[in-house]
């Protein structure tokens, strides 16, 4: 397998809402490894295909070291909170390094899509994967965590980046 470029803030491709994926054949379970791959490289617990230039509408997730012990990859997938819970964590992602803040996300969801076979999936999660799923699959619609800030929050963090090595390369 091969471990892909992970885009980083700026690209246009991480504000592009990704396509859905209709055909299911090697090349999306190569794809799907490729992202498993990449995601542990960096450290990661999810990763969007747009995270790697791609737009389709997969990501893959590993929860596998929590309560939940998931791990896996998730096509087309749609979510749906159940109840009104929230949770307030500290978030990052993979494509604005070096930025973690608080970021509030409903505690469960009820995700489905399907699986690289094109099977249907359907479960619910919460806590971390409960925020990974949402994460995730906003980077599908071509929204960053940044987006789900209180303004100040926001500022503080757009002003780490633009000051940040990686973005002034």
């Amino acid at each position: 397998m091969t471990i892909r470029e992970i885009r980083l803030y700026g690209d246009p491709v991480l504000t592009t809402r990704a396509s859905e994926i209709t055909e299911f054949d090697e090349a999306l379970e190569d794809l799907a490894e490729d992202m498993l791959e990449t995601m542990d490289a960096a450290g990661g617990v999810g990763l969007a295909a747009n995270q790697i230039g791609l737009l389709k509408r997969i990501f893959v997730y590993d929860c596998s070291h929590t309560e939940s012990g998931m791990r896996g990859a998730i096509i087309n997938p749609v979510w749906k909170e159940l109840g009104e819970e929230t949770q307030t964590g500290i978030e990052g992602c993979l494509s604005i390094p070096e930025i973690s803040t608080a970021t509030t996300r409903f505690e469960t969801v009820s995700v489905s899509g399907q699986d690289v076979h094109g099977n249907p999936i359907s479960m619910v999660v919460s806590g971390l994967m409960a925020r990974c799923v949402q994460h995730e699959t906003d980077h599908l619609d071509g929204v960053l965590f940044l987006s789900r800030l209180e303004a100040d929050e926001r500022k503080q963090a757009m002003s780490q980046i633009r000051n940040s090595d990686w973005f002034n390369k």
